[in-house]
């Protein structure tokens, strides 16, 4: 069997528009054109991800199995390791998650009244304070 095609990002990049559309999710190219006007959560969620790394927003959705493999009809290579690693830092952690870096005094936040539990009842925050109302 071939070793698998290797992109870079540049070329990856390229691949932008809803009739010509890349993306890369975890090293590996995908090339999803085909599958936008399927795609369960419409097709500007692809859109919005095309020619990019779309790691973080694939894995935040919590896509299941069953869409991990369709995504494999769709693999066309891996992302270049110097690119993966070095130029998307959507795809690498910022702190190892074994060293926490330990909060500065300025980043502690001190309450100035403690709110008093509510249990089984509904807290609203008033309307100035929300961030979107329903219709």
């Amino acid at each position: 069997m071939a070793a698998p095609k290797t992109y870079n990002l540049e070329a990856v990049k390229q691949h932008n528009t809803p009739d010509d559309l890349w993306i890369v999710i975890e090293g590996k190219v995908y090339d999803v054109t085909k599958f936008r006007n399927e795609h369960p959560g419409g097709e500007e969620t692809l859109d919005e991800v095309a020619g990019r790394d779309a790691t973080r927003d694939f894995l935040d959705v919590g896509h299941s199995q069953e869409a991990r493999q369709i995504l494999k009809k769709y693999y066309i290579g891996d992302l270049e390791a110097s690119d993966w690693t070095s130029k998307l830092p959507v795809s690498t952690p910022s702190v190892s998650p074994t060293t926490p870096t330990p909060p500065s005094q300025s980043a502690i936040i001190t309450p100035v009244a403690t709110a008093t539990p509510t249990v089984g009842k509904e807290v609203v925050a008033p309307p100035e304070k929300q961030c979107c109302t329903l219709a």
